[in-house]
């Protein structure tokens, strides 16, 4: 089963070629890797160039965001599995996508989604805090529940019939993406109880209080549209909840 694995590049020189080489390493044999640049000016290219012979497709051209190229490179997939790896992030292990791809074997399967860790940036082995999944339930949506994106693989039939990521929605086009299948169509979801990806820290929607307001307002905007009862306190609930994964680390880290 093949699987479609989108990085978005942007000026992406300092840790591309980790992201690449995490993919490179994966024991799974028939990955599809894609790379869309935004026209970038520093070495990026150079890197994509280098290695070139292990990436399927890359384009270079200006867009309108991060979820417009993610979109192009949907455009591109012929994987039956497509997932999106960023390219400051790499996958935590070389199995990675093979115990992915034994998810999917089961046809009822849609979606697929595990654990992730943020990490810091020089020392990826340094670990700031645990996004722990949990089984899917559809009713934890309510109270602003998501899986963590970077960990989300979907069968690529869905997405003909259910849409792309509505990039109007800006640093909330994940989660609207998301709610979309997982809670308004109700697709069928596993957790695969697996660390998948190390993400640096320092996310588009966190660096600082007036850009998290206008996450949380477009987190609002995802929910109503998607039918997600109380979107407004669900909004709210949204980042408290994910006060648990701070304690988690510390659990952890105490073990």
């Amino acid at each position: 089963m093949k699987v479609t694995l989108l990085t978005v590049t942007y000026n992406s020189c300092k840790y591309l070629e980790e992201c690449i080489n995490s993919v490179m390493v994966q024991t799974h044999p028939d990955i599809e890797h894609i790379i869309i640049d935004a026209a970038s000016t520093d070495g990026t290219l150079d890197i994509i160039r280098k290695y070139e012979p292990h990436i399927a497709h890359w384009i270079s051209e200006k867009d309108r965001g991060m979820y417009d190229a993610i979109n192009k490179g949907i455009a591109l997939a012929t994987g039956a599995i497509i997932g999106i790896l960023n390219s400051d992030d790499k996958l935590a292990a070389a199995d990675v996508i093979e115990e992915i791809v034994h998810c999917f074997a089961d046809q009822h399967v849609d979606a697929v989604y595990g654990d992730l860790v943020y990490v810091d940036k020089l020392n990826t082995s340094r670990i700031l805090r645990y996004w722990k999944g949990f089984d899917y339930k559809r009713y934890r949506f309510n109270y602003g529940w998501m899986p963590a994106h970077p960990t989300f693989y979907v069968r690529t039939s869905l997405i003909a019939d259910l849409g792309g990521y509505e990039s109007h929605y800006y640093t909330a086009a994940d989660y609207e993406f998301m709610a979309r299948y997982l809670y308004r169509f109700r697709i069928n979801a596993r957790y695969l109880p697996k660390l998948i990806v190390k993400m640096r820290s320092g996310g588009q929607s966190n660096r600082t209080i007036a850009i998290r307001l206008r996450a949380n307002r477009r987190d609002y905007l995802a929910m109503k549209k998607n039918k997600i009862p109380f979107p407004l306190a669900a909004s709210i609930l949204k980042p408290i909840i994910k006060l648990h994964q701070y304690y988690y680390t510390f659990f952890r880290k105490t073990l």
